[in-house]
């Protein structure tokens, strides 16, 4: 349904157009979409049942990483099912509220993985530099309780722009040059100011800079400082293998997405559809990685997936 292009007329419904320019190669594309989803939501769910069931592995760590699991999964499955429809069925209508929801959707959980990563950077730092305390500090409630606190603070942080939208008229045009809605990809098509919510994005990454990037480069920074104060190059090895997955995924979800803006805003001259795919890279690559990830280096995760698949073979 199309609306009348005139100010006090609002558009209701909008139309994702999935990749410009590459109209003709969407299934060819939808290929890497659907893989990378499939083993999205194989890895991941593994990971939880895993962590889950093996009494072993509930400790802090483990279980900050069932959060971030969790997370990807959630993340995949708001973007990459309607991308997929966009590519074999052309199904690209969306309405306004459906549009607000997956933009909410994505933004709070890229906002409560940031968080994540921010606590288990903290989780090293504990373990690292107060090792005898590890255990009296992160207990199972404390935990609970910063799992909540998490999810709360990436949810307030973005709910005040669904109210920033909602009071916007879209009269300009209803077509979306993308695979899911993003805030200020939306709002750009109305006729009001949106300066405030300009603003708001703005905030938006500088309190994830800030609240989030900031304190696990500090983390890092401490948790390196300890390391090469040990005594035993042994106990050195060891401490940086700890570290080490965290590492990659932190680097795997803040360096497409630092790549992203930095071609979006001095990329003036690349063509949009590798603008849409690098967005796209973000939601794909990292919910699909981390469970690889950690698999391959965390021994007691290798062990506990090999008795699964090989019970007879421990």
């Amino acid at each position: 349904m199309l609306t009348l292009n005139h100010t006090g007329v609002s558009h209701t419904v909008f139309h994702l157009l999935g990749i410009p320019g590459l109209e003709d190669q969407h299934v060819w594309v939808s290929i890497p979409f659907f893989i990378s989803y499939i083993i999205t939501l194989l890895g991941n769910s593994l990971l939880i049942f895993t962590i889950l069931t093996k009494r072993s592995l509930h400790e802090p760590m483990y279980l900050f990483l069932c959060m971030l699991a969790g997370a990807d999964v959630v993340l995949s499955t708001s973007t990459v099912p309607q991308a997929l429809a966009i590519f074999w069925f052309h199904a690209g209508e969306i309405s306004l509220d459906r549009c607000i929801t997956q933009f909410f959707m994505i933004h709070c959980t890229f906002l409560f993985e940031s968080g994540i990563l921010l606590v288990m950077a903290f989780d090293r730092y504990i373990a690292i530099c107060y090792p005898l305390r590890y255990t009296t500090i992160l207990t199972y409630t404390r935990i609970g309780k910063i799992g909540v606190t998490t999810f709360l603070k990436s949810f307030c942080t973005v709910f005040p722009i669904i109210f920033l939208l909602k009071r916007l008229t879209f009269c300009h045009n209803n077509i979306i040059p993308h695979t899911f809605c993003v805030h200020i990809g939306l709002a750009k098509y109305a006729c009001n100011d949106i300066r405030v919510n300009i603003w708001y994005g703005v905030f938006v990454l500088l309190s994830i800079l800030v609240l989030d990037v900031v304190p696990i480069f500090i983390s890092y920074v401490l948790i390196l400082r300890a390391i090469f104060s040990m005594p035993s190059q042994d106990a050195r090895r060891k401490a940086l293998n700890t570290c080490g997955s965290h590492v990659c995924i932190i680097i795997l979800f803040y360096g497409p997405g630092i790549f992203t803006t930095l071609t979006q805003r001095f990329g003036r001259h690349i063509p949009p559809h590798i603008h849409i795919l690098l967005a796209n890279v973000n939601i794909l690559i990292p919910p699909m990685l981390n469970p690889i990830i950690y698999g391959i280096k965390t021994k007691q995760i290798r062990e506990r997936v090999a008795h699964v698949f090989f019970p007879k073979h421990k």
